[in-house]
């Protein structure tokens, strides 16, 4: 790590601390909140699709491509992360995502499509600069071991946002529903909660001087770089794979399970609430991954994840011949696997980066997971024209699980794990 870094005033410091809380903590509440407000924002007009569809006259399924614009932006962003923190530092870029979040969240209230289209394309940045920033400052502090746990607690942010967007933005919406536009307010009302955390992180940071000649020139140039550099290294090879392979089935897991389950004769509220159960699993199961993977290392439980997901989804082919209970059993456990990888997978990120580039490698490494994300969905909807049936398409990318699984335990074979 670089000498010239100045910590933060309260969250990082030389020495830990004699008394009150470990240094560590305060650094992953805030680091916490940050994903919160990150995942609520970018959330946040799909909260209220049918709202603003029904305002601007549009379909709702319009959704779709402000979310695939989303994370198109983030995979740029992600590949030139590891400049942009180098130069302008962690702490700094933290803070400019937050104020540009509340922002977005403002363009996307002017109800301007052209402006609406630059708030997501806005929020894609932010993403994709979030974790590389928080990434860097949470391994400055991680003490004792606990890695992987901090990265996971970290992680549960990206769940308690999207249930806050769920629930409080169509209920602002109604509130607000006397005045023209209700979800235009709920969206200025959400702005509050990044435009905040910008305020609070500013006044707890210390900030270095900007180092100008860190981006050595060409930031896409410096990508690839980081790029080349990645491909050169056996373990990080293996983390651009699982991430590509275990963030599509996480969306698969999360995208199409409503829609399954309306097929097989649920109603639109009961399936919902399995969903919701599914993402609560998944904050659980980040937590207690995190806590697994820093005593069995990080490769082996991102193979053991792999596992349990491919078993989960290979036993949905037989779906419709089980109970209510079971199928809404299966699904949530299901959850607690396929979306609680992304902690430990974080903290392998920055256990394995070179000296001093933790944001850089996480950046480099988090192009492949927004790649995942945009192409999963995309390829499960496209079996499904071909097989027919959801059963079907879980069963066939229930694969996916499995080939992870057996990566991450080679990897984990050869002794190059972090314990």
């Amino acid at each position: 790590m670089s000498t010239d870094i100045i910590p933060m005033n309260e969250y990082v410091s030389s020495q830990p601390e004699v008394s009150g809380r470990p240094e560590w903590v305060k650094a992953l509440i805030l680091m916490t909140c940050v994903q919160v407000a990150a995942t609520l924002s970018t959330l946040a007009l799909t909260a209220l699709a049918p709202e603003v569809a029904a305002s601007l006259g549009i379909g709702a399924h319009w959704i779709g491509y402000q979310i695939s614009l989303i994370y198109f932006a983030g995979v740029f962003a992600s590949a030139v992360a590891g400049s942009v923190v180098e130069t302008f530092h962690a702490e700094r870029v933290v803070v400019f995502e937050m104020g540009a979040f509340a922002v977005g969240l403002l363009l996307l209230a002017s109800a301007q499509p052209v402006l609406m289209v630059l708030g997501s394309a806005l929020f894609g940045i932010c993403y994709g600069l979030n974790n590389p920033a928080s990434s860097e400052i949470l391994n400055r502090t991680a003490r004792g071991g606990r890695h992987s746990l901090i990265f996971s607690i970290k992680q549960t942010g990206v769940p308690l946002g999207a249930v806050l967007a769920s629930v409080t933005l169509p209920s602002l919406a109604v509130l607000f529903h006397g005045a023209q536009d209700g979800w235009r307010l709920a969206l200025v009302a959400a702005a509050l909660v990044p435009l905040s955390l910008m305020v609070w992180s500013w006044t707890r940071f210390s900030f270095a001087p900007v180092r100008r000649g860190a981006g050595r020139g060409n930031p896409f140039r410096r990508a690839a770089q980081d790029q080349a550099e990645l491909y050169r290294n056996d373990r990080l090879r293996t983390l651009a794979v699982l991430g590509g392979l275990y963030s599509a089935l996480q969306l698969v897991a999360t995208a199409f399970t409503v829609v399954m389950l309306v097929e097989h004769g649920w109603s639109l509220v009961a399936a919902g609430a399995v969903a919701a159960g599914l993402q609560l699993a998944g904050a659980v199961g980040r937590i207690s991954w995190g806590v697994a993977a820093d005593r069995l290392g990080g490769f082996r439980t991102l193979g053991v994840i792999g596992v349990l997901a491919g078993a989960i989804m290979f036993s949905l082919g037989w779906i419709a011949v089980m109970p209510g209970w079971a199928q809404a059993v299966l699904l949530v456990a299901l959850g607690s696997v396929a979306t609680g990888w992304n902690g430990v997978f974080l903290a392998a990120a920055a256990r394995t980066a070179p000296e001093g580039k933790v944001g850089a490698n996480t950046g480099a490494l988090l192009v492949y997971t927004f790649i995942g994300v945009i192409i999963g969905p995309s390829v499960f909807a496209l079996v499904y024209n071909v097989v027919g049936t959801y059963e079907q398409c879980f069963m066939l990318f229930s694969a996916i699980g499995l080939v992870g699984a057996v990566l991450s335990f080679r990897q984990a074979a050869r002794g190059r794990i972090e314990k």
